[in-house]
């Protein structure tokens, strides 16, 4: 019997810890971005229901807070102690402060309580502090202290954390053994292409290029991955995505088109070869156009459902992907 595709669909939901280094003023603009963003979530997992989406949304776990107080009391043990100071996110809140007590920019419980809400979809870790693991100034230590907060945290909710997604792709292979003591069994790898490997040299504006283009154009193929391909032999196990999906933008309707020919073309693929196929993107790529997004997302959606139908094509969460490779191997 012929193997079924797996589709994965990850998130990567920050609000403004994301980018606090990047925008580091919040001004009416970048107010209505995660305003915008906010206002989309619902909607998003609407279509995910509807269309039996599984779906892993790796959350900041600074967005359990409620107000600072709850922001103050739940500072993990260690702060980690970075050379930029530019890419901490308490160095952050010292500089600049938060917008109100209940910070809609950075503290988002109701909606964690609507993710864990609806049917599919799994709740994973982005870090505690949107920490950076590959930065100058990171210790193992600290990087401990902000998972165990981060796992705390979901547990007082009632969820329990496992999957993680590297805040920026900055892949540590010497924190694995930390996720692995938190009961952490998969993370969310690069695409194995060298334009996607992390770097901070200069050479990084050529890997940005080419990860740009390669959205649009088949710089490289897409290089296939089954389940049978992915390491098992020690956990957390590593899911490599194959996909940034790029938000839908104004002036660029030719490029709109080319990117989403180039997912629904990967996914076909996917499907009718039994591969492994994981996409990824943040909540807030929906924020500055979010009808047009959606639309996007509704077309991808769609198109699963018909390989579904025609191929038998899975979606999955990180976890239920772990857990059946993990299946699998106990049955070989």
């Amino acid at each position: 019997m012929k193997k079924r595709g797996v589709f994965n669909i990850s998130l990567d939901f920050e609000l403004h810890w994301g980018c606090f280094d990047g925008t580091p003023v919040l001004n009416e603009a970048a107010k209505k971005y995660f305003i915008n963003t906010r206002n989309a979530i619902p909607e998003t997992l609407s279509i995910f229901k509807e269309g039996g989406i599984h779906v892993t949304w790796a959350t900041v776990g600074m967005l359990y807070n409620k107000n600072i107080a709850e922001w103050e009391a739940n500072k993990p043990q260690i702060i980690p102690e970075f050379n930029n100071p530019k890419v901490s996110a308490y160095e952050w809140i010292k500089a600049n402060g938060f917008f109100d007590n209940e910070d809609p920019f950075h503290f988002a419980p109701a909606y964690i309580e609507m993710i864990k809400n609806t049917p599919h979809q799994e709740i994973g870790t982005h870090t505690y502090a949107h920490y950076f693991c590959l930065e100058e100034g990171q210790t193992k230590a600290a990087f401990e202290a902000d998972i165990q907060k981060a796992c705390a945290l979901a547990k007082a909710s009632g969820i329990t954390i496992k999957s993680l997604v590297f805040p920026r792709n900055q892949f540590n292979p010497t924190y694995l053994s930390v996720c692995k003591e938190a009961g952490i069994t998969s993370i969310r790898s690069n695409p194995d292409i060298w334009y996607w490997a992390y770097s901070n040299e200069a050479g990084s504006f050529m890997k940005r290029f080419f990860r740009a283009g390669d959205a649009y154009l088949k710089f490289q193929p897409i290089k296939k991955v089954y389940l049978s391909d992915i390491d098992v032999t020690t956990l957390p196990i590593q899911l490599p995505a194959a996909r940034l999906y790029r938000p839908w933008r104004p002036k660029y309707p030719i490029e709109n088109k080319l990117k989403m020919r180039r997912i629904l073309n990967e996914m076909t693929a996917a499907a009718k070869s039994g591969a492994y196929y994981h996409i990824w993107w943040h909540p807030e790529n929906f924020g500055h156009y979010p009808t047009e997004c959606l639309q996007e997302l509704r077309t991808i959606v769609n198109h699963f459902n018909d390989l579904h139908q025609k191929y038998g094509f899975e979606t999955l969460t990180m976890e239920e992907t772990t857990n059946r490779l993990l299946q699998q191997k106990n049955q070989a």
